[in-house]
């Protein structure tokens, strides 16, 4: 006969506050505790070129760029998470007033990894879609030249579209913004090329 291990779950505030203090970074799942699993070099790059490329192009308008640290807020669905960068347009509202958690992002960004990639584009994709203010979501592979972008049509809807190959362009469905791949895959060294 196997044991089982029983499952410790938290309240919100509790893992709020285990957050305060934590070294390293969790999302919360409704109850649950998930421990974020390390970025790679180029998962760091890729997501670092896109927030630079973006955060020159608007400097001074009304839209704020996030990476990586800035912790998103999804009522709905009892999460907290991490996403790699979030876009939002006038102004940043907070859960609350330690300005930590933010919950209303036009834009998200997740940089793919083996790891990550099917709860990115299922569980994950599934609770950012209960926000209403969300928009447009992008899935980078940092693995090859290939983008993921789905842009909501309306409530229900959302069209998605792909970008296979280098020398793509990414352009924005939300908002009036393209980059190309090789200003996101910028020092990016894939597997086969060392």
């Amino acid at each position: 006969m196997i044991a089982q291990l029983e499952k410790t779950y938290y309240s919100v505030e509790e893992y709020l506050e285990l957050e305060e203090t934590a070294e390293y970074k969790s999302e919360y799942h409704d109850g649950e505790i998930i421990a974020m699993t390390g970025g790679t070099t180029n998962h760091n790059k890729i997501a670092g070129n896109f927030y630079f490329h973006f955060k020159s192009a608007f400097r001074g308008k009304s839209y704020d760029i996030y990476i990586n640290d800035v912790r998103l807020s999804i009522p709905v669905e009892r999460r907290y998470t991490y996403p790699d960068i979030m876009i939002i347009h006038d102004r940043t509202i907070y859960e609350s007033d330690k300005q930590t958690i933010v919950t209303n992002p036009l834009v998200i960004i997740e940089v793919l990894s083996n790891s990550t990639q099917n709860y990115d584009k299922g569980e994950k994709f599934k609770s950012y879609r209960s926000i209403e203010s969300f928009q447009e979501y992008i899935l980078i592979d940092q693995y090859s030249f290939s983008v993921e972008q789905f842009i909501k049509e309306s409530d229900n809807e959302w069209r998605f579209k792909e970008y296979l190959g280098e020398n793509q362009i990414l352009k924005l469905g939300k908002i009036d913004f393209e980059i190309p791949f090789s200003d996101i895959y910028e020092g990016v060294i894939f597997a086969e090329d060392i």
